[in-house]
């Protein structure tokens, strides 16, 4: 089945890491959203193979706060939310 893990470490500063499994080939997003909504970044936007994959997310740049990455593979998708304190 598709999987995608809660980031680790939680709260983060200023890097994180973002785990997600592919039971099946599938065209692959994962994208970092803030609170309100907008897109701060796109970690992801590849076909993959199945697989377990990660992905690091450094948020130097960005303010303390929560962000959401969303991944989207095929038809699943799954939004998590995660916790930048600087």
């Amino acid at each position: 089945e598709f999987v995608l893990k809660q980031n680790y470490p939680n709260p983060f500063n200023p890097a994180t890491t973002l785990v997600y499994q592919l039971p099946q080939a599938a065209t692959v997003s994962l994208k970092i959203y803030d609170v309100l909504g907008r897109e701060v970044a796109t970690l992801v936007n590849v076909r993959q193979a199945a697989g377990t994959y990660t992905a690091q997310f450094n948020a130097s740049k960005l303010s303390s706060g929560v962000y959401f990455y969303k991944l989207v593979a095929g038809a699943f998708v799954q939004t998590k939310k995660m916790l930048l304190v600087k």
